[in-house]
């Protein structure tokens, strides 16, 4: 279904706004269509022009495309959000990386010593980097919507997913998201409603 919006004092047309917003659903239920390698690496190659703190960086994606994969991952997410593990086309985790900082002499190279600043301390570095991943999550799901793709994340506890998948490396995850092209019921079902601007806005 599209739906036709008015906007004014953007600087894109309706057609995009409502792909990446105002029509663009959050959706359980999927097509049954290939969602290539190639598109999620176009999605990436846009959104991480998206701002981080200091450029960080530390979104990591794990990509689960085999029947093996995505068994260990249907045991390590809540009993309600298995069905649709199970049945997604592919599915991504993404996962904030406690160790971004040794990527900072390429990310940051107008900053030397940049590493330094977050070496000494964990608890300052992993709160940068589940921030900052949170961040490029947000884009992501954009950058999905952008690639006419849809995305159902699921927020949860993922301590089983960490130890079943990134034990080696280390990345905590945060979010579980199935991506295919949207089909189904939750496609056409009636928008909740959203705040308006002067209802979550303070202009002072």
């Amino acid at each position: 279904m599209t739906e036709t919006l008015e906007a004014t004092g953007l600087a894109i047309d309706d057609v995009t706004a409502d792909r990446l917003f105002r029509t663009a659903r959050t959706v359980t239920t999927f097509a049954e269509s290939d969602v290539t390698d190639e598109q999620l690496a176009a999605v990436y190659d846009l959104i991480k022009w998206g701002p981080t703190a200091m450029n960080v960086s530390p979104l990591r994606v794990l990509v689960v495309r085999t029947p093996e994969a995505r068994q260990r991952l249907v045991a390590n997410v809540p009993e309600g959000n298995q069905e649709r593990v199970a049945n997604a086309p592919v599915t991504l985790v993404l996962a904030y990386d406690p160790e971004f900082h040794e990527r900072l002499d390429v990310l940051v190279p107008h900053l030397p010593g940049a590493r330094e600043i977050f070496a000494g301390d964990d608890t300052v570095r992993a709160d940068a980097a589940r921030t900052n991943a949170l961040l490029q999550a947000g884009y992501l799901l954009v950058g999905l919507r952008a690639a006419g793709l849809a995305a159902g994340p699921m927020h949860g506890l993922y301590d089983g997913i960490d130890a079943e998948f990134f034990a080696d490396n280390g990345w905590k995850g945060f979010l579980v998201v199935n991506v295919s092209v949207a089909e189904g019921a939750d496609t056409s079902r009636p928008r909740a409603p959203r705040l308006e601007f002067d209802e979550v806005a303070q202009v002072v």
